[in-house]
């Protein structure tokens, strides 16, 4: 390593030369040069260049208390000095791991009252099929192994993860999804729900869990997993018919109910989790991101009474955990992160404050030609490009009219991030009311510079 800061096309050489990036094809981004972010402070990013990237996504729907909070800093070096690392194997903890649990538990919904901890939201859910299925044989139904999720669904990259996610090209590499793992369709209205009225296709998609339940047999489906909203499929809002059929499905059929609630969970709707958002009751939930609004790594599941009981009373030993689980620092991070969204109201101020008006700015996107319709819950928003609004008509090249948009987005200072042709956003949660407006406006000229690249 040399002395002295290198500049961008330094870094990008070595970029280039050593480092694989999640999610990319490295030959494109081996000539387009990565984009070096070096620094943050509230909602802004700047990159190597010191050209000020308004962040529309929270980094990666995780910066929900926004950047530059030397709180987080200052418990993470107090907690290093104190005690770095050690494991919560072998009848140990310490008291980060103890204290953040009991904090979450907290602000769980009240029949939720354990939590499990591990490094990421993927690890979360890898350890939400390992407690499913142990949970079943418990009950002395070890024949309750099935899981079923959705297509589009996104829970994490390792391969539980990826097989219960229904994610195409994640599953075409690596032979996926793993046994026992089965797919229903998404309650994408805009996308696929046709001529049907959005009630109707609500029910229409939550009664396929019902369906798939019947065509395997309920005495061998174990669980369904579904974010509330799903966020890397393209912040998919459920008709509001949805969520109380899937309760009433598995209240009826006796299964598992996972809410994934990695993007959801630590204020995201505007309330501390998306199932209080929906009413729903869930038997477990992953989380990560938000819990430590992503200043370290740490997820977690949170384990619902009736699972929970069951694993202490009944279960012994259970062999499953992470040299990571519940790291001393990163739970010290959470709890200082928990502290601030609490003690600062910042849930509230979402809910209250800045989702509605969040809301009712990107609603007056839909004006654009470009824009077929505009969703969104709390934070999270989403808008449809399309060549013909009547018809739903998309553009040509899957992808491209989104990608366009991603990079101009960026041209004009906005992160925003493309799925398909669905360009989505999730900014802090602290995010003032003139920073949305610079959101819109950067996202009306970015609509207006794609549209006459389109044409």
């Amino acid at each position: 390593m040399t002395a002295g800061k290198r500049n961008t096309a330094q870094l990008q050489a070595l970029d280039a030369a050593h480092h694989l990036h999640p999610f990319t094809d490295h030959r494109d981004l081996g000539g387009r040069g990565t984009r070096i972010i070096e620094r943050a402070s509230g909602v802004y990013l700047w990159d190597s260049e010191g050209n000020r990237l308004l962040d529309g996504m929270a980094g990666l729907w995780c910066v929900n208390i926004g950047y530059g909070r030397r709180e987080l800093a200052d418990a993470a070096h107090r907690q290093m000095l104190e005690l770095p690392y050690y494991n919560s194997f072998f009848q140990c903890t310490h008291p980060p791991a103890v204290e953040l649990a009991s904090a979450i538990a907290e602000q769980a919904p009240a029949h939720m009252n354990r939590v499990f901890f591990t490094g990421s939201g993927s690890e979360a859910n890898d350890t939400v099929l390992r407690m499913v299925r142990r949970y079943w044989d418990l009950q002395g139904q070890p024949q309750r192994k099935t899981v079923i999720s959705r297509i589009n669904g996104y829970h994490g990259s390792t391969v539980a993860g990826a097989s219960l996610g229904g994610m195409s090209a994640m599953h075409e590499q690596g032979d996926l999804p793993i046994p026992g793992i089965v797919h229903i369709p998404q309650p994408y209205w805009y996308g696929e729900g046709g001529d049907m009225d959005e009630g109707e296709f609500g029910l229409w998609a939550a009664r396929q869990l019902e369906q798939k339940i019947l065509e395997l047999g309920a005495d061998r489906v174990a669980a369904f997993i579904a974010e509330p909203i799903q966020g890397a499929g393209g912040v998919i809002v459920p008709p509001a018919t949805y969520w109380p059929e899937i309760q009433r499905i598995v209240d009826q059929y006796g299964i598992l109910l996972v809410v994934d609630e990695v993007i959801c969970g630590f204020g995201r709707t505007g309330e501390w989790f998306g199932s209080q958002y929906y009413g729903i009751r869930p038997d477990l939930m992953p989380i990560a991101k938000g819990m430590t609004s992503g200043y370290l790594p740490m997820g977690g599941v949170i384990v619902g009474d009736r699972v929970a009981s069951c694993l202490i009373d009944q279960g012994g030993e259970f062999f499953h955990g992470y040299t990571y689980s519940g790291h001393p620092v990163a739970a010290a991070v959470g709890l200082e992160n928990l502290r601030i969204l609490r003690e600062e109201g910042i849930v509230d101020y979402a809910r209250e404050q800045a989702a509605p008006y969040l809301q009712q700015k990107i609603a007056a996107l839909a004006e654009h030609p470009l824009v077929g319709q505009v969703r969104g819950v709390g934070m999270l928003g989403a808008l449809e490009l399309v060549r013909d609004k009547r018809t739903r008509e998309r553009f040509p090249g899957k992808g491209a009219a989104g990608t366009l948009c991603r990079d101009l987005c960026i041209r004009n200072g906005l992160v925003m991030r493309a799925v398909g042709d669905t360009l989505i956003m999730s900014p802090p949660l602290v995010i003032q009311p003139q920073e949305i407006d610079e959101l819109f406006d950067k996202a009306w000229r970015t609509l207006n510079m794609a549209a006459e690249e389109l044409r």
